[in-house]
């Protein structure tokens, strides 16, 4: 390393070295490190644009930030010349892109800025990653092989699985991504809950659950972003995320492929539960690209417990 860069620096472990010593394939290894290279220019566009521009809709009928529709452009051509990528689904696409030759293994799905709508306030927001070895789409596949979101905070970190754990880096002042928290692992009961969702909106079942843990003395912590919330279950090493069924939109708000099986893949790694309330999110047939589904996310106590105030029904 070269002159200037502090002890501490010089005995991190960045994130390349760290998926090797893992055992992470040599492709998917080169494709979550670029990945997470694509990150630090979608901050730097943040940084440049971080305010709403009027007249853009996305194909979800919600009101599109430009920088939306900026953050999907630099994924996807990162993406798209890297030689790892044939296939390419993101929330701001009606459609899943080739953007391969049609050889590469591998098959990613985004939401290029969660939580854009928070740039305005100045809180933290993210990227969320999926990626499969097949296609994304289909009845009873599970393809999934590695998940990542990126939280653009204070600091730049980085949470990502490739089936072997779930680990947290952070972009340190030499724009390396260096190993902050290996093999995460989420406690059985956790003592924070980050809900979505009007009150009056809630099933009396997921109002029961509610009142349950407000009971029990939990924490309410919950910003309006899904990458920042559950990045504080993560860290914090447990606790509940969810965003339930509603009285009028009985299948929630978050899509299945872009949010919540990357997401749930990730928990999972770390020792926790994802489900829909019955099914496990990971077992959930994508039929349709804007899929939604309801999630109940993050320490064991916690899910199972829900599942058993939904069961009540």
């Amino acid at each position: 390393m070269g002159e200037g860069i502090s002890d501490y620096t010089k005995f991190c472990v960045d994130l390349r070295r760290q998926m090797w010593m893992a055992g992470v394939e040599t492709e998917l290894r080169r494709l979550i490190w670029q990945i997470a290279v694509t990150g630090k220019y979608i901050f730097a566009k943040i940084h440049e644009s971080n305010r709403k521009l009027a007249g853009f809709k996305n194909i979800f009928g919600e009101e599109q930030l430009a920088l939306d529709k900026s953050s999907d452009q630099i994924l996807k051509n990162q993406l798209q010349f890297s030689g790892f990528v044939r296939e390419y689904a993101s929330e701001e696409q009606d459609t899943v892109v080739r953007i391969g030759s049609g050889t590469e293994k591998y098959f990613v799905t985004a939401d290029p800025l969660d939580g854009s709508s928070l740039v305005d306030t100045n809180l933290a927001i993210g990227t969320i990653i999926g990626i499969h070895n097949g296609s994304m789409m289909g009845v009873g596949k599970q393809t999934m092989v590695a998940a990542l979101y990126i939280t653009y905070g204070p600091l730049i970190t980085m949470v990502y699985s490739a089936g072997k754990g779930a680990h947290e880096f952070v972009l340190n002042r030499e724009g390396e991504y260096v190993l902050s928290q290996e093999n995460i692992r989420l406690k059985d009961r956790g003592d924070i809950y980050s809900v979505g969702g009007l009150r009056k909106d809630w099933t009396p079942e997921h109002l029961r659950f509610v009142e349950f843990l407000e009971e029990q003395g939990y924490k309410l912590r919950y910003s309006g972003g899904f990458v920042p919330d559950i990045n504080q279950i993560l860290i914090k090493n447990g606790g509940i995320f969810t965003y339930p069924a509603l009285k009028k939109s009985p299948a929630g708000k978050l899509r299945l492929l872009f949010e919540l099986q990357p997401m749930a893949f990730l928990i999972e790694q770390a020792g926790g539960i994802a489900t829909d309330g019955k099914t496990d999110i990971l077992d959930i047939p994508v039929e349709d690209i804007g899929q939604r589904s309801p999630i109940y996310i993050g320490s064991r106590f916690e899910v199972e417990k829900a599942k058993a105030f939904l069961r009540a029904s």
